[in-house]
């Protein structure tokens, strides 16, 4: 059985550096412009062949967003961008748009296609109608099913890539206004410019009283009527599979690298225990703990399992909770001398104890141990950003290892 592709978000090098050393298969990205995240970081030309370079290298694969619902004026220069993306191989683009799928298909003939979720493919009529364009995978839209899924993968003969854990929007995939509205027309969510103004927290006001303000309360918080809680799907790996998924795609190019690294750990570890188990395959509590440690709203299924009617809205909070803090990332570790080189993500010090996450997604304890800065001195304490320290430690630390520990008053 060829097995399920793992699909994680690559916001900027750091982040995709790090999504596949934890196992992504393939990771996701977008250049400065044509994305639907201008402010995720994204990757610059060179950065861009830098990328392609890396995954290629490992056997893995590189997709590129192109996915903005563009205006006359965002055509401008997209014929040579998407030449640059065939020549440096980039294993596929994501589209939107009509327009710039025809434009692909005319400028960069040897581009394989896939079809963004932003073009809310959510039937099999549709799905098809792509495949005969040239299409090579489709993004289904996040509203569609498991069991819906299934019955477009029995009528069409094509990749299908379904979301499986992150942010959700309150609107039919993207397709949404508020931030246009907001901002006078200065930031347009479907050209890649979203302000989440579904995060704001809102009050009713009467058109005769100016200034009086009343909560739409829910508890003594107030509530968020357009947030949506975080999609998880780490329970339902084997329907994906059965169901037909080709890829099962991680949100997040504008999260932290902690989150690139530790989703992408669990979702690996999910999926191989499934494909070496089959039958015998039980979801672990570690998988759903992992994803617990990240930042996060409250988890939901989404449409996964049906219309989730006002399930899937959070009333609690707009903020994401964050339980742990990322306080380092080994660089390497020399088994004679037991020294392990360690960069300063957060403030750390010796004798604390903190939580390794390593890239094949074993979870340990360490104590902070005696440490040396740069000048070779002694120090109690990793206080400065992304200062390298040494320190001693019997415990063997595999390079890229995630050091953690618990936020304060989690």
């Amino acid at each position: 059985m060829e097995k399920i592709e793992l699909l994680a978000p690559a916001g900027n090098m750091e982040k995709l550096k790090m999504a596949v050393r934890y196992g992504a298969d393939a990771v996701y990205l977008a250049g400065k412009g044509f994305g639907l995240r201008a402010y995720g970081g994204n990757f610059t030309a060179e950065e861009m062949k830098e990328a392609a370079a890396f995954v290629h290298e490992r056997g893995r694969k590189m997709y590129v967003t192109v996915n903005i619902i563009p205006r006359n004026g965002d055509l401008e220069g997209l014929d040579e961008y998407l030449r640059f993306l065939q020549d440096i191989g980039a294993d596929a683009a994501l589209v939107s748009d009509l327009g710039v799928f025809q434009l692909a298909r005319d400028v960069a003939p040897r581009l394989p296609l896939h079809v963004s979720t932003q073009a809310s493919a959510a039937n099999w009529r549709t799905v098809r109608a792509w495949k005969d364009l040239g299409a090579s995978r489709v993004v289904l839209a996040r509203e569609v099913s498991i069991a819906e899924m299934a019955d477009i993968r029995r009528k069409v003969d094509i990749e299908l890539e379904y979301f499986v854990h992150g942010a959700m929007c309150i609107s039919w995939s993207g397709r949404c206004l508020l931030s246009n509205f907001f901002t006078g027309g200065k930031r347009q969510s479907n050209r890649g410019e979203c302000i989440q103004a579904c995060r704001f927290r809102y009050a009713l006001v009467e058109e005769t009283r100016p200034g009086q303000y009343w909560p739409i309360e829910e508890d003594s918080r107030g509530t968020y009527i357009l947030n949506s809680k975080d999609l998880c799907l780490i329970d339902h790996i084997p329907e994906l599979i059965r169901a037909g998924a080709s890829s099962l795609k991680i949100e997040g190019r504008m999260k932290s690298v902690y989150y690139a690294a530790a989703v992408t750990a669990a979702y690996r570890q999910a999926t191989d225990a499934y494909y070496a188990e089959g039958d015998r395959y039980r979801v672990r509590p570690a998988w759903r703990a992992e994803l617990e440690k990240i930042s996060h709203r409250p988890y939901t299924t989404g449409f996964a399992l049906g219309d989730p009617g006002s399930a899937a809205q959070a009333y609690e909070r707009s903020q994401p909770e964050q339980p742990y803090d990322f306080v380092g990332l080994v660089l390497d570790w020399d088994p004679d001398t037991k020294i392990a080189h360690i960069q300063q993500r957060n403030h750390f010090k010796t004798t604390e104890t903190v939580e390794c996450l390593s890239p094949g997604g074993d979870v340990f304890p360490l104590v902070i141990g005696k440490m040396t800065n740069a000048d070779g001195q002694t120090v109690l304490s990793a206080p400065h950003p992304l200062e390298v320290v040494a320190m001693r430690t019997e415990t063997p630390l595999s390079p890229y290892t995630i050091l953690r520990r618990r936020a304060h008053g989690k």
